[in-house]
């Protein structure tokens, strides 16, 4: 048993003790399919319900093909601050559903900026499957998981998730940045479950170290454990273990914990998950990674980046999303079963938000039937990788390209360009990205088509110089106007 087995323990024993652990009590939907979900073969026939394809169909497009209203286009183009009353469209006419062709007063764009990156939030099953679920109980319990809002149909995602992140057990939030929210507040409240007085004392804490560029649910869900004095929180440079490294072995506290994006949303470079491993061994902290963009896009089985590099026994903690590769949302926590009860008795993001409606988790239940069968999507995703690479000579490393212009007056610039000529791609600026790091952001999906690279590198050449973009330690991509 690991210290971290031992400390979690003695944490929920002292729950037990002042009668403060949860329990999730699933209820039972009427209608539901009579299928077991314990064992490989009903689970297989269960699944067999789900109508899978080898191919893109035209459907899939509907997820990267959008409409805009005249209206909005101005205001984007003019930089005119919206608050969207311009989407009340009730006096335009939409686009023929036969020919497909767009009245003049929306303009057809190509999305180059979602998460969608399987392209399944338009996929016919998924659809299908929330439908029928809506049908058979409308939107499901209204409460949270802790009271009413648990159901059969949350169960059957969970346990989903916890074989393809090859967990022990699984917790559905809210969403992915409740999710990690979750884990964070939790992890404080380990310290001062142990502590020996009311308040930790210094030696009692728990170390968390943080990569520098870490999601902002990570930051948020840190900052509200170190309110209540329950933490210590070091800070490394971004993906750089010697500077880890170090900052581990100057820590004289014992419960250490490491936590970072597996692959980072705004730079789209992975965290070096086999130098984490090496220094998780080392060093024995518990490890915490957010694969929101890696699952089912990375891994032969669409398992995440920790299956990509061959390390999903060394993750203790793995947070996901069903918003962005799924198509559809909300958030998860892969982790043991002794975790799980922690959590959920410890996160307040979780304990105190209600839980998602049961068409969403049939929904994404389809979704992730249909992401691990419909394999073709991981290796389109991966062909317009390298298409970018070759089109544009510029060696990125994942489906998140990020393009750095600088100031935001270039920034803007830059994506009113890729507006005029037909891409949606937005400007990333402060708060999100540091001030003069101003970026394009530009995701690919499945349902990209090499073509539609030729005419979005085509678009980027006109506005910014390709041949000057190169990639720096930190993996950014800087390019000249």
């Amino acid at each position: 048993m690991s210290l971290w087995d031992y400390w979690i323990e003695e944490a929920l024993s002292k729950l037990h003790s002042l009668q403060l652990l949860r329990s999730l009590r699933p209820i039972y939907l009427r209608n539901e399919p009579q299928h077991p979900t314990n064992t490989t073969s009903s689970k297989s026939s269960f699944e067999d319900e789900f109508q899978v394809f080898d191919e893109m169909h035209p459907w899939d497009r509907s997820s990267v093909e959008i409409q805009i209203s005249d209206a909005t286009f101005q205001n984007w183009v003019h930089h005119i601050s919206s608050s969207g009353d311009e989407a009340d469209s009730s006096g335009h006419v939409l686009a023929d559903s036969e020919t497909g062709e767009c009245p003049r007063l929306f303009k057809k764009l190509l999305l180059f900026s979602g998460n969608d990156y399987l392209g399944l939030s338009s996929h016919p099953t998924i659809g299908k499957a929330a439908a029928k679920a809506a049908l058979k109980h409308g939107m499901g319990p209204r409460g949270s998981a802790l009271i009413c809002g648990y159901t059969n149909y949350h169960r059957l995602l969970e346990s989903c998730l916890a074989d393809l992140k090859k967990k022990e057990d699984c917790l559905l939030c809210p969403t992915g940045f409740a999710a990690n929210m979750a884990v964070m507040v939790t992890l404080g409240n380990v310290s001062s479950l142990l502590a020996s007085g009311s308040k930790p004392l210094q030696h009692e804490r728990v170390a968390i170290f943080s990569d520098a560029f870490n999601h902002a649910s990570i930051i948020d869900g840190i900052r509200l454990a170190q309110r209540q004095s329950s933490v210590e929180v070091f800070i490394y440079r971004h993906c750089n273990m010697t500077h880890l490294n170090t900052l581990l072995s100057s820590c004289t506290l014992k419960k250490k914990v490491v936590v970072t994006d597996s692959l980072f949303s705004m730079d789209g470079d992975f965290a070096p998950m086999t130098e984490l491993v090496k220094l998780r061994k080392k060093h024995r902290f518990l490890l915490v990674i957010d694969d929101a963009h890696g699952t089912f896009v990375c891994g032969q089985n669409g398992g995440g980046v920790a299956e990509e590099f061959n390390c999903e026994k060394d993750i203790d903690i793995c947070v996901g999303t069903l918003s962005k590769a799924v198509g559809c949302h909300g958030g998860f926590i892969a982790c043991s079963k002794k975790w799980k009860q922690l959590i959920q008795s410890r996160g307040r993001s979780f304990i105190f938000s209600t839980a998602s409606p049961v068409p969403i988790v049939a929904a994404s239940h389809a979704g992730v039937i249909v992401a691990r069968k419909e394999t073709w999507r991981r290796k389109a995703i991966w062909e317009r990788v390298q298409d970018f690479r070759n089109l544009t000579g510029i060696p990125i490393m994942s489906h998140i390209i990020s393009l750095i212009i600088g100031s935001e007056e270039k920034a803007l610039e830059a994506s009113q360009h890729l507006l005029r000529s037909g891409f949606h791609v937005t400007a990333i600026r402060p708060p999100t990205v540091p001030p003069n790091s101003c970026r394009l952001r530009v995701t690919l999906s499945a349902a990209h088509t090499r073509n539609d690279l030729v005419s979005l590198t085509d678009a980027l050449s006109r506005c910014i110089d390709l041949k000057e973009i190169s990639v720096n330690g930190s993996s950014y991509a800087y390019a000249r106007m």
